[in-house]
């Protein structure tokens, strides 16, 4: 696959670049040689530097020796770590005065990254020529200086951060042995890569790129993408990066923006989202996709999809709320993905649950994308492979739903703890369906899973969870008694306050049903009518003097 979407923005002190003086940057301990090659490559194309590949490993190591030498003195947590925005010129040669070190920093990042592209795009001299040595092809020891960089976590630049980690991962997927088979097509001769030489760095730059994604910040995240982005370009770092958890909290970082995106067309100020965090949800959906790739051959991989239901509920939801036609595109088309996989080439070990197509037919289902895809039908699409992915999705949904029972639509979206307003959850189901509530071991499994979504931060979820139980109550037998030994009285009290109006509204509903004795229900609902009450007369009564001020005396 191509890594061509990985790109990295300009430096905010580029302007700078060109009044780099090397001679006072002593802390850099450059020889008079290595000070004469960076001047040379200045004064050429970057096409005549790389012509040869021994001015061209020079010139790369000396980068990579900017970088350690200004990390050890210091760099990355001065003026230039700061700046965020492009730099005026005169702003940038401030930063320059001020912290030097940062400005060489990002400086050395900037031409790094223009050799590595440059030497993809094809000159005759090679990543792997450049960045690989000796007769087995070994990674050059100075990969050290850009992992540094990264390790420096929120305290450190974030230009140079993104920048050093995507100057890595190309680096490192060049040692991928399923992208030297594609090189050996395009190429007479090949050099010898050593792949075991990568894989540490590659396991380092993923468990960095895990970490980033673990954070709550869209600004950290962002730092990671452009590097992300390229080590899917490689099976070998698809399957390091799955077994990092990966999936997991790239499906979560998705399912937050998702919620950020319904939430932004529903609320009140309509304010529009800016192009960036569209971009980067499209980025960030176009990383699980790529990894849909791995599912027929990888049972594990298969596994981190499923688990908890969260990579299909995350490409559900932005499916539904559909913020731009290429987000729906590459959503579509990791669920069609889900959809198809079999487990014929891997069933995983023995003894454990099969995890195919029909797995994630189920979890769509519980997430409501019938829904969605019907929407969708009607839609006018400019790319045919959208029209396509939705046709196929309808078909094997349709096709999924008939064989199931409503009690199964119900329980496998219990279980996927993505609930939705629908028919099953309706007085006509539970009056059907209550003595299912018990399961076939009569642990009541469904029932406590519906008290732990009481907890739920989604608060459709938790409103459903008090309407489900309180219907349970009324239609399962001695459903009062089962209902307290399992703890959902409790749960359910506090949320008699939440700030949300509808989730007071089945939880008061859900604590009625549960109470036995009536006075209980009686004195409860006395109460929070009397404080409703009280809260309309002072809003009255607010809005009367506030009516009398506005009168001229």
């Amino acid at each position: 696959m191509s890594t061509s979407g990985a790109k990295l923005s300009p430096s905010p002190v580029a302007l700078a670049f060109s009044q780099i003086q090397w001679d006072p940057l002593g802390s850099l301990r450059l020889t008079a040689q290595e000070t004469a090659l960076l001047r040379m490559a200045e004064s050429n194309p970057i096409e005549y530097t790389l012509a040869d590949s021994r001015d061209a490993s020079m010139y790369a190591r000396v980068l990579l020796k900017l970088l350690a030498e200004a990390a050890a003195a210091g760099a990355g947590t001065g003026q230039v770590s700061k700046i965020t925005d492009d730099c005026g010129e005169e702003k940038a040669l401030e930063a320059l005065d001020a912290d030097p070190l940062g400005v060489v920093t990002h400086y050395a990042i900037t031409k790094l990254y223009n050799i590595i592209t440059t030497l993809i795009e094809g000159t005759g001299v090679t990543v792997a020529s450049v960045f690989y040595v000796g007769k087995d092809g070994i990674l050059v020891d100075q990969w050290k200086a850009l992992l540094r960089i990264l390790n420096k976590g929120g305290k450190g630049d974030a230009f140079a951060q993104s920048g050093a980690a995507l100057c890595l991962a190309l680096i490192l997927i060049t040692a991928c042995p399923s992208q030297r088979s594609s090189q050996a097509k395009s190429s007479t001769k090949t050099r010898p890569i050593s792949y075991a030489s990568a894989v540490e760095p590659m396991e380092a730059l993923t468990a960095w790129i895990v970490s980033q994604l673990k954070s709550s910040s869209g600004n950290t995240i962002g730092l990671a993408i452009p590097a992300m982005t390229a080590l899917m370009g490689a099976t070998e770092a698809r399957h390091l990066f799955a077994a990092s958890g990966g999936i997991k909290y790239l499906s979560r970082q998705l399912r937050s923006g998702g919620k950020k995106q319904a939430s932004a067309k529903t609320s009140s100020d309509k304010k529009p989202k800016t192009p960036a965090s569209v971009q980067q949800l499209y980025e960030l959906t176009f990383c699980l996709w790529t990894m849909t790739y791995e599912l027929e051959g990888s049972a594990n991989i298969r596994a981190d999809f499923a688990k908890d239901g969260l990579a299909v509920a995350a490409l559900t939801e932005l499916v539904s709320v559909a913020p731009r036609e290429k987000v729906v595109r590459v959503a579509l088309a990791g669920l069609k993905n889900l959809a198809i996989c079999t487990s014929e080439n891997d069933a995983g070990p023995a003894g454990t649950p099969t995890i195919d197509g029909a797995v994630f037919l189920n979890d769509m289902i519980a997430c409501g994308l019938m829904k969605a895809i019907d929407f969708l039908k009607d839609r006018q699409f400019t790319d045919p492979d959208v029209v396509e992915d939705v046709t196929i999705l309808h078909k094997l949904l349709a096709k999924n739903y008939k064989d199931l029972t409503r009690w199964e639509v119900y329980q496998n979206e219990i279980e996927s703890g993505h609930l939705q307003w629908g028919s099953v959850h309706t007085e006509a189901f539970f009056k059907e369906n209550a003595s299912m509530m018990e399961g076939s071991d009569g642990d009541f499994r469904i029932v406590k899973v519906l008290i732990a979504l009481l907890s739920s931060k989604d608060e459709d979820v938790a409103a459903i969870a008090c309407y489900d139980i309180g219907e349970f109550v009324r239609h399962y037998p001695n459903g009062r008694a089962i209902a307290k030994r399992l703890g959902a009285k409790e749960l359910v009290m506090p949320l008699i306050e939440h700030e949300n109006a509808d989730v007071q509204r089945h939880a008061l509903q859900c604590v009625s049903k549960i109470m036995v004795q009536n006075w209980e229900v009686r004195f409860l609902c006395h109460i929070v009518l009397s404080i409703s009450f009280l809260g309309k007369l002072v809003n009255l009564t607010y809005r009367y003097f506030a009516f009398l001020s506005k009168i001229p005396v």
